[in-house]
């Protein structure tokens, strides 16, 4: 017989090394899948993980990749944690992300052809802003209507599709680019553009942002009130509100910063790698970067090693469709493994797995 029992108190070993079993349970699983395909297991996890980063045909381009690929799964990540951290579950970074991204471009392209250095700046307000707004709706419902927030912000996903899908076929498509849906392209533009910072490397503004992100949460969980609050309010709602935090204020709180963070991943995404708002634009980095919020358990530093990880099977995931014909939809049920074998191999935190029957006391 097997049995869980109940650990006196969680394990650290086990809430450090949930991930790394996980990841090792995915390229398992991962290559079973890729056999049944008819594919070469091993070739295939080693086109993921290895070759992006060490082959020499692949690497040059690959490397650069890793950090625009990290970048928004970072950005939104660490925004996402904040939430999850308190037990508030905000799904819906992809609209923000959207958003964001519509409302930071529609500044730039309201201007165009004006150049300013100010522009830029502008529109990463306006994408905050527009993440920000998109986020609270699922917050003031949740406050004074107490819907589900989970449901709301999920919902709103389709929502923001559907706006998407609209802008680029209507009010910001291309007066210019033939009757085809999309925008302008916004990183031909000096004032509006989002370029590489240090050649080669892949670093842009929206790169340096996660990298701020992560050393902000950091102070933040470690140093500050709030980071205190949110911990208490996750372990014990009931103690929280004995110690004066307010529900409705911290679930506010919450739900803006994660949907600004998301929003800025959305503009700098469009400001660059992108370069324009298009039908197919989001690429799903929102439902992702919740993988890799728990993934890195949470943590600012592990969110940054797991996005990094994560960027590293979207560049695998594409060479392997290239070199070795697998399907997109098998790359993406690969990434879906990692949060399915984390989510099971974390009760290993909490519980001992026992064998035999369990021996009655008295």
């Amino acid at each position: 017989m097997i049995r869980l029992e109940k650990r006196p108190s969680p394990s650290r070993f086990w809430q450090y090394g949930t991930p790394v079993l996980a990841v090792v349970l995915t390229m398992i699983a991962g290559g079973v899948m890729f056999a049944l395909l008819g594919k070469n297991p091993f070739e295939a996890i080693r086109t993921i993980f290895w070759d992006p980063l060490f082959h020499e045909q692949f690497a040059s381009y690959s490397r650069p990749q890793l950090l625009v690929k990290a970048g928004p799964l970072i950005l939104i990540a660490v925004g996402l944690s904040l939430g999850f951290r308190a037990g508030i579950w905000n799904i819906g970074a992809e609209g923000q992300y959207i958003m964001g991204a519509i409302c930071g471009a529609g500044v730039g392209l309201a201007l165009y052809p004006l150049e300013n250095r100010l522009i830029f700046p502008a529109m990463i307000l306006a994408g905050a802003f527009g993440g920000w707004a998109w986020a609270m709706i699922p917050a003031v419902l949740k406050t004074r209507f107490n819907t589900n927030e989970i449901l709301v912000s999920l919902l709103l996903v389709y929502v923001a599709q559907n706006v998407l899908a609209s802008m680029a076929i209507g009010l910001m498509r291309n007066p210019d680019g033939g009757g085809f849906p999309g925008s302008r392209n916004l990183a031909k533009f000096v004032s509006s553009a989002n370029p590489e910072l240090i050649s080669g490397t892949g670093m842009h503004w929206g790169v340096v942002a996660a990298f701020m992100a992560v050393i902000a949460a950091q102070i933040l969980f470690q140093r500050h009130l709030l980071g205190f609050q949110v911990k208490v309010t996750g372990q014990a709602p009931r103690a929280a509100r004995f110690a004066g935090v307010i529900p409705a204020r911290l679930i506010w709180l919450c739900m803006g910063i994660s949907g600004a963070l998301a929003g800025l991943a959305g503009l700098f995404e469009v400001t660059g790698p992108a370069g324009q708002i298009s039908i197919d634009f989001n690429v799903g980095y929102g439902f992702t970067a919740i993988i890799v919020a728990f993934l890195g358990r949470l943590n600012p530093v592990g969110i940054l090693l797991a996005g990094l990880l994560m960027a590293l099977t979207y560049i695998g995931g594409e060479l392997s469709q290239l070199m070795m014909g697998l399907p997109a939809a098998a790359i993406q049920a690969f990434q879906g493994m990692l949060l399915f074998f984390l989510l099971a191999v974390d009760l290993l935190t909490n519980f001992r797995i026992r064998f035999g029957a369990q021996r009655e006391v008295g």
